[in-house]
């Protein structure tokens, strides 16, 4: 048994030695090709989006690099809507929300004005003709829709929703509405020590309930547009003044605080982040300002990416309309990321574009 047991260690020494002899004769580019590939198999080998950013990354990561950032500092944000989750189903996912409740919540009655508002997205949303104070009226209706709800009401009330199937796909539901390739860029930035947060201009405790199980980013990272919060029984005695007790409930109100598009998401990042982003991930105007913060961070190397909805086959995007927005975007200084030459598949190969929406039927004036 003993004479067994020295040949067993025996082999089992010059396998771990053979192991190491192949490690070594391995090209670390081959290697790094291979860890790559497990990384990203959603998106093409070729794509020079792709291949931009693993080069940043690995440039500010090498600690012998001129560019080397410390972890403390490698700030990446993110845009929601169009950038992580689908946003052409037909229109934003928290859209289709409101409209949800306006319509169909046989538990909330909306008043004329919030109907009158349901109506006029009814009327816009297929050719995206929104009025220009759009973004803001939104979520102003948005806030009243909702307020008095407490905070575990509404995730629940969310959660709900996104069992539904998708607008004009087939084998997709909106909790799953997210864009596979971008969920691995927030996981292989987390992976090299980069610190991602979410900024949008989506409700903050709306998307802290959609990320949920599909895209790594934890809850104090998510810098949405924001309610107020009161104490359910507080009644008109302000916050600095009422005394909180262990019984109270946190309620959303209807009282908006802010809409995070453009400028005010620099001023979000400075306030609840306290550091320049040094990566910056968008996909429309609202997303400029935030990559320009990122790209005037004089103190380390940064990089700004915008992603272009030009794929009418997998998604519901405008290859015209995209020629013009990659020739804007690449002259800001942008790197684009093509859906449609970068991405193998958007939201997994089983999920199916039908190119018909069944919107205007659920939304009709009586």
């Amino acid at each position: 048994m003993k004479k067994n047991n020295v040949i067993i260690i025996t082999l089992i020494v010059l396998c771990l030695v053979c192991f190491g002899l192949w490690k070594q004769s391995v090209p670390e580019e081959e290697t790094a090709a291979s860890e790559n590939e497990k990384t990203f198999e959603y998106w093409n080998e070729d794509a020079a989006s792709l291949k931009s950013l693993i080069e940043y990354v690995e440039d500010v990561t090498d600690e012998t690099s001129p560019n080397y950032i410390p972890p403390a500092d490698r700030i990446a944000t993110f845009d929601m809507d169009g950038t992580l989750m689908a946003e052409l189903c037909p229109t934003y996912i928290g859209v289709k929300l409101l409209m949800e409740r306006i319509f169909n919540d046989p538990n909330y009655e909306a008043d004329e004005e919030m109907q009158e508002f349901g109506y006029m997205i009814a009327d816009h949303a297929m050719d995206k003709s929104f009025p220009e104070d759009f973004d803001y009226t939104f979520s102003s209706h948005e806030a009243k829709a909702f307020a008095g709800m407490s905070l575990n009401e509404y995730a629940d009330y969310v959660t709900g929703f996104l069992l539904k199937d998708v607008d004009g796909f087939e084998n997709l539901i909106y909790g799953n509405a997210y864009y596979l390739p971008m969920a691995e860029v927030v996981d292989y930035l987390r992976s090299k020590d980069f610190k991602c947060y979410i900024v949008t201009g989506s409700d903050r405790f709306f998307v802290r309930t959609f990320v949920e199980g599909v895209i790594d980013v934890p809850y104090e990272n998510i810098i949405g547009s924001d309610v107020e919060l009161e104490a359910k029984d507080q009644g008109d005695t302000e916050n600095y003044v009422y005394e909180y007790t262990g019984k109270d409930t946190l309620v959303r109100t209807d009282r908006l605080i802010i809409k995070n598009i453009k400028t005010s998401k620099v001023l979000q990042i400075a306030q609840e982040i306290d550091r320049k982003p040094v990566l910056s991930f968008g996909n429309s105007s609202g997303d400029v300002s935030m990559h320009n913060y990122a790209l005037s961070n004089e103190a380390y190397k940064s990089a700004a990416y915008q992603l272009i909805a030009d794929d009418d086959m997998r998604d519901y995007g405008n290859s015209a309309k995209a020629k013009q927005l990659r020739d804007k975007w690449e002259g800001m200084g942008f790197v684009v990321v093509s859906m449609k030459e970068d991405w193998k598949t958007i939201y997994g190969e089983d999920v199916v574009r039908t190119g018909s929406f069944h919107w205007l039927k659920d939304y009709v004036r009586e």
